[in-house]
């Protein structure tokens, strides 16, 4: 593609994410670079839990296929022809994870994304309704945000919908078709605001068009399908 149809193109899609009705907000890798703190939380909870692993970037990148913290840590378990944990456990240590990312977090070291801020901004100033459709638990929206954003946080978001409020995580659409059963909108009035393939996907099959903005562990997915690719948000609002 050439640069001047490139950038006719990315103008039709500025133009069509400043004319939705809502933007439909990813959390992790998407407001923030939140997966290597993710990373040092699960290893810490290991630690904490007297267990010999340790996920290196190599093997977290590839455990991120699996969407859910849970969901991961029952997947490397797996990789022994006996597992050694029960729910109860993965879920004991789960919870020790996310208390250990909610620390690191608070240290500040984990701000929003370039843009974020301002296409939030943006989006209010022009009347859009925001939402969030995450796998992530609202406890580490809440520890993300409430540092990044400010203790009310939430009133910029008209519904939060999380991993575990639905059946399935991503790439199922479960999160989308619930967060617009909330906001009782249609697919096409909505922007999805995604970091991955597998987001990508949940959004696409709830019909809702996406924009991508790479991040640190997925940006060489396959976006194909997108409304637009961006290095980062501050490419939206130009």
């Amino acid at each position: 593609m050439n640069e001047a149809l490139a950038a006719i193109r990315a103008r039709a899609a500025r133009e069509t994410i400043a004319g939705a009705r809502a933007l439909i907000f990813d959390v992790d890798g998407t407001l923030a670079e939140t997966e290597e703190v993710h990373r040092r939380a699960f290893n810490a909870a290991f630690a904490e839990a007297g267990l010999d692993w340790f996920w290196d970037q190599v093997t977290y990148a590839r455990l991120l296929r699996v969407a859910g913290g849970k969901e991961r840590i029952r997947a490397f378990d797996q990789r022994n022809p006996v597992p050694s944990l029960s729910f109860a456990e993965i879920a004991g240590l789960h919870r020790i994870k996310t208390a250990r990312y909610a620390a690191l977090i608070a240290g500040g070291g984990c701000p929003l994304r370039p843009g974020v801020r301002a296409l939030v901004g943006n989006a209010r100033r022009r009347g859009q309704r925001l939402a969030i459709a995450t796998t992530t638990s609202h406890g580490n929206i809440d520890a993300l945000l409430s540092v990044a954003l400010g203790l009310g946080w939430a009133d910029l978001f008209e519904t939060i919908v999380a991993g575990d409020d639905v059946p399935r995580k991503k790439p199922a659409p479960d999160v989308y078709v619930e967060v617009l059963a909330r906001l009782a909108l249609a697919p096409a009035d909505c922007i999805a605001v995604e970091d991955s393939g597998n987001g990508l996907a949940a959004a696409a099959r709830a019909g809702i068009p996406a924009i991508i903005t790479r991040s640190a562990y997925f940006g060489d997915d396959d976006f194909t399908g997108a409304l637009l690719v961006v290095d980062d948000l501050s490419e939206i609002d130009e």
